[in-house]
Formats: C-alpha cells, structure tokens, sequence
C-alpha cells in the first residue's frame, strides 16, 4: 500500500468518523433516502456504503439487512474513485465484478450494480450510495442523474446532522458560560462582602495606628523615634496584608474558586490574625496553643482563624471579658482546629443555619451575617469540613478539620 494510499484512507475515516454513523441506530432519514433511490432505479436493493481501512459499512439499506464486510470483498471499493457513476447492467459479464463474493453467491448473486460516490465539502470520497438487483437490467439517463442527485442529498443529510450536533454543542458551551458567568457573579457579590467584612478589623488596626502616632507628634512636637517606628511599622504591616488579602481574594473570585496551595504555618497567621484584631480582642483573654502547618491557600486560612476568632470575641454577655482558647488536634491524617469562647453560644437548632450568608442569631450583636459564610466557603474550597459546638460550661466552640 502506498503512502498516498494510506494518507487517503486515514483522511476519509476521519471524515467518516465526523458524521458518528458507524456504530449508532440506524438512522430513519438515510434509510428514506435509499428506499427513495431503490424506488427511482426500479431496484429491490439499495444501501450507503461507507468505506473505513479494513471494511465495507453499510449504514442504511433498503431490500435486505444492513451488514459490515471485508474492504476486499465490497463491489464499490473496486471503483471507490471513479469519479462518476458505475452502471453494470450484468456484473458476471464485467471482469472487475465477475468473481467477487456478491456475484458469485459466496455472499450474494448481484447481477445489475450501479454507484456513485459520496463526496464531503471538503473533496473527500467517503463511500457510495448503491442499487443493485440479481436481475440484468441497465439505467435511464434521468434514472443516473437521479442517482447522482440522491448520493448528494445522503451527504447533504450527514452535514445536517453534523452541523445541528455542532450547533448543539456550542449551545450547550454558551449555557454552561452563562451558567459560570451567574457562578461568577455570585462569588463576586460574596467577595465585596467578604472584602468589606475580612478589612474591616485591619484597617482598625492601621487606624488606630496611625492616629496614635499623630497624637504623639502633635504633643512632642518630634514623639519618641522608637514608638513612632513601632507603629509607623504595624501601620505598614497592617496595609500590605490588606493589600494582599484583596488581590488574592479578586483572583480567587475571578479564577471560579482556584486556591492557591502552598505551606501555611498557622502558628504564624494566628499570630497576624490577633495583631489585627487587637483592638477587638481589648481586654480578651486568648489562649492559643500549638497549630500545625498545612498545605492551603494562606489568604482563605488567614480569613477562617480571623473570623472564628472574631465572632468568638464579639459574642461575649455584657461586662465579660472574652475567653477564647484556639487549639488543634491531628486526627487520622486529618487536623481539626478549634476556637473555644464562652459567650452567648448558638442554639442547637441554629448551628447549621449560622454558615448561610447573612444569617444571624443575635441580632443585637452588630455585624453582617457573613463572616461563618465566608469560613464554610474557604474550608470546603480545601476540601474539608466544619461545624459548631457547644463549649463544656456554656459557650460555641467552632471547628475545621482540614487534611493533614
């Protein structure tokens, strides 16, 4: 076989293999069509034969059941690239077909055969329609051009089906993007909620900051060189994880809920979270023990211990100062941390509800709702899981347990 040969054949199943007709039902349209071409050849017998590297599929047939063959055997590979019809009035008479199997009653006893190919938009030969009786008879000049005609419209009704499955296809994609856009947008409209709520304890910090070193200038004149460094540094320190909290919670948002996975020691980010919550945890008692390192993105775990510890401290009776313990615990593979408080606690029935946004128990306590919703989001994002209980004494204990 040539190479020529072979790059014609590979092409032609790769056409074939477009249209998905090989090993689907049988497809009504096509076998109107060739009941059609059996009727305006005057046949019994008609099919679409399509030619593959090895076989002769015949995916429609009218006058006997559709079957696959050896390429060998099949009449139309003889004169595949004719190029115009194949009109043989007795094929025991013609030395191409005189002893094929389909004439010589190995398969069948054709007698009258006639084909024309079926050519793709793109010049590729894929096959022949065929009419064929086991009795000698000859065609019309308007019976051929009928045949031709019809070989068309069988191509005609493969690029149909085609080009629906394609537009189908890209309907689907644009509903799928439609689908992610809402998705997106959703997660958005979390994000400035997330942004104003996550922010909101750091810029106190920066603020406070700030104006302390203001009200030292203004009453010294120069204050004294280390404070000022000392807060001018936690002001700084305060905008860069600022900064940072809300690039990397827009390209959260923007990504469809990508995380970033890197090392997070949680030591450390506790040790961030409670300078930015110092003013919030004034007068708090925080105990926290040790915390391990995982892998996870460290602006969503930064914002999980930050709210956790937030609401432990907000949630407090009247005149008490907060008790917050933050500890983990490995677990079979898997860390659970928890922050312990003994405030007001959540009622048994709310401990689910409380992680849907905007959802509060304690409507006298300020806040927007949000804050569990964010951690629930984060901690799934991780693949783990959460939940709340009640603190020995009274009070919530909230937990994650993340992989290890």
């Amino acid at each position: 076989m040539t190479s020529t040969t072979t790059d014609t054949d590979t092409r032609r199943v790769a056409e074939i293999g477009r249209y998905r007709v090989l090993f689907e039902p049988l497809r009504q349209d096509l076998v109107a069509l060739v009941e059609v071409a059996a009727q305006v050849a005057g046949v019994p017998m008609a099919t679409i034969n399509l030619i593959t590297e090895t076989q002769q599929v015949q995916v429609a047939a009218v006058g006997f059941d559709a079957a696959v063959c050896a390429r060998e055997d099949s009449m139309c590979n003889l004169v595949l690239h004719a190029g115009h019809p194949v009109i043989v009035p007795d094929a025991r008479e013609d030395e191409r077909f005189r002893d094929n199997p389909f004439v010589t009653g190995v398969i069948g006893r054709v007698r009258f055969y006639a084909t024309h190919q079926l050519v793709t938009p793109d010049g590729v030969v894929i096959g022949t329609l065929c009419v064929f009786d086991e009795e000698p008879r000859t065609l019309t000049a308007d019976q051929e051009h009928a045949l031709v005609a019809l070989a068309d419209r069988v191509v005609d009704l493969l690029e149909l089906e085609l080009r629906t499955r394609e537009l189908s296809a890209t309907l689907q994609e644009m509903e799928d993007l439609h689908t992610e856009l809402e998705r997106s947008n959703e997660q958005l409209a979390a994000f400035a909620g997330q942004v104003s709520h996550d922010l909101r304890n750091p810029l106190t910090a920066l603020s406070m900051s700030l104006r302390l070193i203001v009200e030292q200038l203004g009453e010294s004149g120069t204050g004294d060189t280390e404070e000022i460094a000392w807060l001018v540094g936690r002001a700084r320190n305060g905008a860069d994880r600022m900064q940072s909290l809300i690039d990397d919670l827009l390209a959260y948002a923007r990504l469809g809920g990508e995380l970033s996975r890197v090392e997070v020691d949680l030591d450390k980010t506790m040790a961030e979270v409670l300078e930015d919550l110092s003013s919030a945890l004034t007068g708090a008692v925080v105990t926290v023990g040790h915390l391990p390192t995982l892998v996870g993105d460290p602006v969503q775990l930064r914002a999980v211990l930050q709210n956790l510890v937030a609401n432990s401290a907000k949630f407090t009776p009247p005149g008490e100062p907060a008790r917050i313990e933050v500890g983990s615990v490995e677990l079979g593979g898997r860390w659970r941390v928890t922050v312990a408080d003994h405030g007001l606690g959540v009622p048994e029935q709310d401990r689910e509800r409380v992680f849907e946004p905007f959802t509060r128990v304690h409507a006298k306590v300020p806040g927007s709702g949000i804050g569990l919703a964010t951690v629930r989001r984060a901690v799934e994002a991780h693949g783990g899981r959460l939940g709340l209980e009640e603190t020995p004494g009274g009070g919530t204990t909230a937990w994650f347990e993340l992989p290890g």
